[in-house]
């Protein structure tokens, strides 16, 4: 039978000042369709430790049974049983170091790749475009590699923002993405503000939640409405 991708990312942990993961907890019941046992990996946690990490989503999702994937004997043995992964936010080039260094990357993709549903916010979303170069995050560590699963055939920028600071005279996240799309003009970026989310279900891709998303491409730039198809970037 044939199995095609489900991947949910979201662009954020929190939507204003709403509890931890409380915004998202519709989706990602929707998203697991009656699944309730979930892998969590939370190698993007850095100043919490990983069982640290792995409390608190238990606690802010007690509807499922969460386990860390450094609390099994096995981690790729964890990933080959998941029923659903589920990947937190924080430093993403820390996420995408340990997963090169324990030889990961390819057991999720393939897990995904036979429908296994994945989860994903923040630096767990930004493993899902072509590589982490348009991540906000900064370069702690270097990884193996930039690339990633691939999920999307398009860059991702979760916490997307254009609101613009009187007095902070750096660039702009719009200037940021320009850069990126000055040396690769044919990659698209899809910009996700925080309480959206963009959800794959087999060929079909679409910008969940109640604002706007921004695609960069080249020169171009598109503000994407809550709904709207973007199978083009599979």
């Amino acid at each position: 039978m044939l199995t095609l991708p489900k991947v949910l990312m979201l662009s954020s942990s929190r939507k204003n000042d709403e509890p931890y993961l409380f915004h998202a907890k519709s989706m990602i019941e929707a998203h697991l369709d009656g699944i309730t046992n979930v892998l969590f990996i939370p190698f993007a946690g850095v100043t919490v430790s990983w069982s640290e990490y792995t409390q608190k989503v238990k606690t802010a999702l007690p509807q499922l049974c969460i386990s860390g994937i450094h609390e099994h004997p096995s981690a790729r043995e964890a990933i080959e049983g998941a029923q659903a992964i589920l990947i937190g936010g924080g430093n993403t080039f820390n996420l995408l170091n340990e997963l090169y260094r324990q030889d990961l990357l390819q057991p999720i993709q393939e897990k995904v790749d036979e429908g296994v549903p994945y989860i994903g916010w923040s630096a767990g979303s930004n493993l899902c475009g072509l590589s982490i170069k348009t991540s906000n995050d900064m370069p702690i560590i270097q990884p193996l590699s930039f690339n990633t699963f691939g999920f999307i055939n398009a860059q991702i920028n979760p916490h997307y923002t254009d609101y613009l600071n009187p007095n902070h005279n750096g660039e702009t996240r719009e200037q940021r993405i320009a850069e990126f799309c000055t040396l690769y003009p044919d990659t698209p970026v899809i910009g996700i503000r925080e309480g959206c989310a963009l959800l794959r279900k087999g060929e079909t891709l679409t910008l969940l939640g109640d604002l706007d998303a921004v695609v960069f491409k080249g020169e171009n730039k598109e503000h994407i409405s809550p709904g709207t198809d973007l199978s083009e970037y599979l």
